[in-house]
């Protein structure tokens, strides 16, 4: 592919406008303005795709912790989970010339890669993985964003108390990074159920609220605004901010 349509409109993408938080304009403006400052100064300070550190074997916690929904009550997830996911499907759609899906025999054969990383929890704990996927660059090679697509929806399996399915998203500087992975494998085992099974996002320069699990669809969009309550994932609607850099 070439890679016109994945990178076209991508430096626009440093000074778009956020999503809104707060009550009043000014309030408003100026959480837009301090987290565009942050995700700016991110990536000049390390270049456009800054690399998070990567660990050695030794380094590996020896517990990677699930946290928030660790399994889904669902009949239907059960039995993909007891099959090895061998049926299952991820779907690409939206802003893309090959709307796409793929078994996870698909996604196994497409390029890998394999990092050791440091999951950081905004909960104030950390562990270290080593993680194994799909850098989400090749999915997008294979799907071709229009150039009109700026960000990537995640969306997931689980949800909350009242229901409501959990989603996620980035832009698609992000999405492009080599470290941007869909991983499908931890410790050189297949992703566990706890840890979000059968796929996660792995996007290493982000607080770990960011790395969406249990993937079911990835939808690219031009625009945040329709998406949830228009500001770019579940916990961004709780508050917290849509850029997570660290």
């Amino acid at each position: 592919m070439k890679r016109r349509n994945v990178l076209a409109g991508l430096g626009a993408l440093l000074t778009a406008g956020c999503s809104k938080i707060g009550d009043s304009k000014a309030f408003e403006s100026l959480v837009d303005g301090a987290e565009k400052l942050h995700r700016g100064a991110h990536r000049l300070l390390g270049g456009r795709q800054p690399m998070a550190r990567e660990f050695s074997l030794s380094d590996i916690s020896p517990d990677f912790r699930g946290n928030g929904n660790t399994e889904i009550d669902s009949d239907a997830y059960r039995a993909h989970a007891t099959a090895g996911f061998a049926d299952w499907r991820l779907n690409v759609r939206g802003l893309v010339e090959r709307p796409l899906s793929l078994t996870m025999e698909q996604i196994r054969a497409l390029p890998q890669r394999t990092q050791i990383t440091r999951h950081d929890c905004v909960e104030g704990w950390s562990a270290i993985g080593k993680w194994k996927g799909v850098p989400l660059a090749r999915i997008l090679d294979l799907v071709q964003p229009t150039p009109a697509a700026k960000y990537i929806v995640f969306h997931c399996m689980d949800s909350d108390d009242s229901g409501a399915l959990y989603y996620e998203s980035i832009d698609l500087i992000d999405a492009v990074h080599p470290q941007t992975l869909l991983a499908y494998e931890l410790n050189g085992q297949p992703l566990p159920v706890d840890n979000g099974a059968p796929l996660r996002l792995r996007v290493e320069n982000q607080l770990g609220y960011k790395h969406a699990k249990y993937i079911r669809s990835l939808e690219l969009i031009a625009s945040l605004k329709n998406i949830g309550q228009g500001k770019g994932g579940y916990w961004e609607d709780q508050g917290y901010e849509w850029y997570a850099g660290i």
